[in-house]
Formats: structure tokens, C-alpha cells, sequence
């Protein structure tokens, strides 16, 4: 029996940009090292799996080299794919069952709401040399995030600018990070770039959890509950957040890019 299988570019609303994954409609179980095979074949950052799960989908995402927690941008796409598909009507939620927790998605006026876990950093720490050598520059405070590291950088062009030694950073302390940086642009309140190499990303265009980070981080710096973030890798991408108690809503446009089955 084929499986369908698409690709759908998250967090914009025009092709061959924000960040590319693989939504794969499951008609029944399959076993992890298929799924995983099917991810690195994908060789996307992530490939989210669905299946039928209850009173929603049961969804899982798997980088090429590692099964993950939770990604955002494979989850606005597997929400868009779902509808697009047929399979819900447009104006009905998406509950998924995750790793993470119980995840909704919403159609908003063109938007696709998530509502995510918000996750605060801790106290601020020293920059480990390590860091520091492996991004070419020297943040100007350090914070773990529970999964990651943020690393606040003094000024946007300073988080642009950034040409990480990706080896480095994968055997030192840090093997994933956020960098970020406030911006002056009119419309956007901070910037940001995520690499992760530790999990078989260099760099992700345009991460949605990562703004479960970004989104405490800066309203507590701004007073703010609802900003935009850009994330200004090469092929850029805009997320909308918005803080509700222990929840960030996490909204984003996506675009289907490819549809096939796997044999």
C-alpha cells in the first residue's frame, strides 16, 4: 500500500522559502526505523508522521539522524496538510498527540495558530570559550532553555553576520543554540538563528520551538504578550507569538510545495 507524503514550506506564504517539511499520512503503525529511514531519505530537518489517534492525530517528527520532542514548523505544516488534504474541514481544530503534550492548531484569517508550551529560560550563565570560538563571536549573555541555549547577541547585524564552525559546536558544551538579538525594523521586535548540529541540523531556517524559547525571553525584555519574530537565516521566515499564561500561540502561513506517495 502507498503512503502519501508531502513537502510544504512553513512560516511563509510563498514557495522555496521559511523552512521545508515532509508530512507523511500513516494509514496504520509503523515501526521507528522505518519512520527514521523515511526522515533521512527526506534528508529535511524534520519529517512529521500522522496517524489517526482518538478525537485527533497522534504526530511524530524525526530529524534525519533523531526522533525529537517537539518542532514547530513541522507542525504548522502537518495542520496546513491536513486541511489541504481534505481529511478535516477547514474550520475545525487539529488536536495532535505528541511527545510534548496534547497540541492544537487554528485557522486565523490566512494564519495557522499553534498553541505550544511556553518554555523560560533560566539564569543567565558564562559563555563557555568553546561557544564562543565555535560562533565567531562573543554573545553578550548566555541562558539555558531547557533543550538548548539562547545566546543574546548585541545587535541584529551581529546575529546576520554569524558563519558558525558547526564541528566545533557539535563536540563542545553547546550542541544546539539560539541566537537572537532585538530589531529595529519597523513591524519585526527581534531577530533570531538556530543551529543545531548535535541533531543533525546546521542550521534550521525557521524554527517554531525555538520561539517557545524566544517568545518569554523577549516579552519579559519588551512587556510585551504578542510580538514578531524573523528568523533570518538564508531562506527567512515570520513568526507571530503571543503569550497566554504557560502557552505561546504560535502562528505562521505554509505553502505545499510537493505531494507523492512512497511506494
Amino acid at each position: 500500500m502507498s503512503t502519501t507524503i508531502c513537502q510544504v514550506d512553513a512560516f511563509t506564504d510563498a514557495p522555496f522559502a521559511g523552512n521545508p517539511a515532509a508530512v507523511c499520512l500513516l494509514e496504520g503503525p509503523r515501526d521507528d526505523e522505518w519512520m527514521q529511514a523515511v526522515a533521512a531519505e527526506m534528508n529535511l530537518s524534520e519529517t512529521a508522521f500522522l496517524l489517526p489517534a482518538g478525537d485527533g492525530w497522534s504526530l511524530r517528527w524525526f530529524t534525519p539522524a533523531v526522533e525529537v520532542d517537539l518542532c514547530g514548523h513541522a507542525t504548522l505544516a502537518a495542520a496546513h496538510t491536513l486541511w489541504e488534504a481534505g481529511r478535516l474541514p477547514g474550520d475545525q481544530q487539529v488536536r495532535f498527540h505528541s511527545r510534548s503534550g496534547l497540541l492544537t492548531a487554528v485557522r486565523k484569517g490566512g494564519w495557522i495558530e499553534m498553541d505550544f508550551p511556553a518554555q523560560p529560560v533560566a539564569g543567565r550563565i558564562e559563555t563557555p570559550p568553546e561557544l564562543t570560538a565555535a560562533l565567531g563571536a562573543e554573545p553578550v549573555g548566555l541562558y539555558p532553555a531547557g533543550w538548548t541555549h539562547l545566546a543574546e547577541m548585541a545587535d541584529e547585524l551581529a546575529v546576520r553576520e554569524l558563519g558558525p564552525d558547526f564541528a566545533a559546536m557539535k563536540a563542545g558544551p553547546c550542541g544546539s543554540v539560539i541566537v537572537t538579538a532585538a530589531s529595529g525594523r519597523p513591524g519585526i521586535d527581534f531577530v533570531s538563528r538556530f543551529f543545531a548540529p548535535v541533531v543533525g541540523i546546521d542550521e534550521d531556517p525557521v524554527t517554531g520551538s525555538a520561539h517557545c524559547v524566544l517568545a518569554p525571553f523577549w516579552g519579559g525584555r519588551l512587556g510585551r504578550e504578542r510580538m514578531v519574530g524573523r528568523q533570518v537565516s538564508a531562506r527567512g521566515g515570520t513568526v507571530r507569538v503571543a503569550l497566554t499564561g504557560g502557552r505561546v500561540k504560535l502562528s505562521g502561513q505554509a505553502v505545499t510545495v510537493l505531494r507523492g506517495e512512497l511506494a
